[in-house]
């Protein structure tokens, strides 16, 4: 742990949606940020300083927009920094945030990430032509779906698996207020015969391209009261587009994340001791995958977690009670709100997707190439 306690004292999100024609990035981030602040009861004069987190620039083709945001952001005067690690960014920005407070340097610090996908295409951004990136041209879709069908090979799985996750997010999705997808009715029958775009991601196996924001505020044990999430762990872990031997499915960066992440927050059986889970799965099949990654299950079976239910609300260990990235995608925001939702569950402000007697929960994001991870742990119960 570091030095001081930090702990999560009110959140706030945006309801997501397609398009938030409304509002500018300015008034989209205050939604989620006098949410936050009323969700922690404190005004803005109580934050020290503030963090914003933001995906690529070009999917709003916008470049730097923390330089017009300062004063929407409430940062005038204050320290402002500015996170960017790719679709990880969300959980990156928190971590960032969390760590201000437990350095003493800040004693409440508060943390927002958005995306306003409207105001560009997100696509076309992920599209760039070579030499500025490899020869993809496919935006993310196309550039997972081989490592989707390479797991699938590794770990004998049955195809039926993906859909499976993605019936399970969407209809959590329709519990949560906030979602951008909702749709209680989806069947698994109903998620393979949708349209196949990139073999094996089907149509309702993808994230929706959503406008949205959130914050959260991050104080210091003094000023965090009763029904806090103390933040028992953080990782962030880094590893290169491309190199030999690089193992895509199973990324390394995201397994030494995990790893430390769980010796920090003492955990040494995740899959019994995390009451809930909120895993950055913006295609169905990667939640066997990261389940997997993150040391929940040994390798080739996280499907079989999947396949038996257990990732349910109710299960064994309750996978994005949300409805995740799958339900909703404002990239740039996509990390924190699991970070959010995490924190969420365990102060027992979940609402309909609560997670009965959740009292430790994880918070996960991922971004670029499987490249960026970033990573935490909350607990109801205070570290002694």
């Amino acid at each position: 742990m570091a030095g001081q306690l930090a702990a999560v004292i009110g959140t706030g999100q945006t309801d997501h949606t397609a398009k938030r024609l409304d509002v500018s990035m300015g008034g989209l981030c205050r939604e989620a940020i006098d949410r936050a602040l009323a969700d922690a009861n404190v005004d803005w004069p109580d934050i020290d300083a503030v963090v914003l987190g933001k995906a690529p620039d070009m999917f709003e083709g916008v470049m730097m927009p923390e330089l017009f945001l300062a004063d929407a952001l409430g940062a005038v005067g204050k320290p402002l920094l500015r996170v960017h690690t790719a679709g990880s960014v969300g959980g990156s920005t928190a971590n960032v945030a969390a760590t201000l407070v437990q350095s003493g340097v800040h004693r409440r610090v508060l943390a927002v990430a958005f995306e306003k996908q409207s105001e560009s295409n997100a696509m076309w951004a992920l599209s760039i032509p070579t030499p500025f990136t490899m020869p993809v041209h496919a935006g993310a879709g196309g550039y997972f779906a081989p490592h989707v069908r390479s797991y699938i090979r590794r770990a004998g799985a049955p195809e039926h698996i993906g859909a499976m996750v993605a019936a399970k997010d969407r209809r959590n999705g329709a519990l949560n207020p906030h979602a951008h997808l909702k749709q209680p009715d989806i069947t698994v029958e109903s998620v393979r015969a949708s349209k196949m775009l990139w073999d094996p991601i089907r149509y309702d196996e993808t994230c929706p391209s959503s406008d949205g924001a959130c914050a959260v505020v991050i104080a210091d044990e003094k000023t965090a009261g009763p029904g806090a999430a103390w933040i028992t762990a953080t990782a962030m872990r880094t590893e290169p587009t491309t190199f030999a031997g690089r193992d895509q499915v199973n990324p390394r960066a995201g397994r030494d994340a995990a790893a430390a992440l769980w010796k920090q927050a003492g955990i040494d059986d995740p899959l019994t001791q995390v009451d809930a889970a909120e895993i950055y799965v913006p295609f169905s099949w990667f939640e066997p995958m990261w389940l997997e990654n993150l040391g929940f299950t040994g390798i080739g079976d996280g499907w079989k977690l999947t396949e038996a239910g257990e990732t349910e609300i109710g299960g064994q260990l309750p996978v994005n009670p949300s409805g995740g990235v799958l339900s909703s995608n404002p990239i740039g925001a996509s990390g924190m709100i699991r970070f959010a939702e995490a924190a969420m569950q365990v102060m027992g402000r979940a609402g309909a997707h609560q997670v009965p007697g959740a009292r430790v929960a994880l918070g996960h994001a991922y971004g670029g190439g499987s490249q960026y991870f970033a990573m935490w742990t909350v607990s109801a119960n205070k570290p002694s």
